[in-house]
């Protein structure tokens, strides 16, 4: 695993580092071999608060996790928890759905251990409700009016710009975020 550390309001200490470096690179031991893939590691320091972010791409499969703690080491210990957990809930979905050679299921050691009932499962979603509704072409300025308007925290629009579906979000920092399909 390559590492790119980086800090915000931070300077990125060898002892941080070193940390950072070791307790990420657990995760190794979930996986048949080493992922070549590039960590991502932003930590911050936002009034008196650490913000620790991971994000992990590798093919198939993003590992993201984000935590905030007074105490950038205990951050730093959660993220990792964090990401262990994703790991075993994913490996449980491939291991229920995907049978077939060539899944993501062997990318994975056999011996984790199952995900246990304090993450969701699969067959404990209930979906209590469905809406439908016909999308208005508009652009993603008057998509975020509408979804003020409406006190909803994300908003699905046909974008007039492109003609593609689209999705506005409100994020935890208060601005907006557009998801737009690749």
């Amino acid at each position: 695993m390559n590492f790119n550390i980086r800090g915000e309001n931070l300077e990125i200490t060898p002892a941080l580092r070193s940390y950072v470096e070791k307790k990420v690179s657990k995760i190794e031991r979930y996986f048949d071999s080493t992922p070549l893939s590039e960590v991502h590691v932003k930590l911050q320091v936002m009034n008196n608060e650490n913000i620790i972010e991971v994000t992990i791409p590798m093919p198939q499969l993003l590992l993201r996790a984000e935590e905030k703690h007074a105490d950038m080491y205990a951050g730093i210990d959660l993220v990792v928890e964090k990401l262990e957990r994703q790991i075993r809930k994913h490996k449980t979905k491939v291991n229920r759905k995907f049978r077939q050679d060539g899944t993501l299921k062997y990318m994975f050691k056999n011996d984790i251990e199952p995900s246990t009932g304090e993450d969701i499962d699969s067959e404990d979603i209930d979906i209590v409700r469905t809406k439908r509704f016909t999308f208005k072409p508009m652009d993603a300025e008057e998509a975020v009016l509408q979804m003020d308007m409406l006190g909803h925290s994300f908003f699905v629009f046909n974008n007039s710009v492109n003609g593609e579906t689209n999705v506005v979000y409100r994020r935890k920092d208060g601005r907006y975020g557009l998801i737009e399909p690749e």
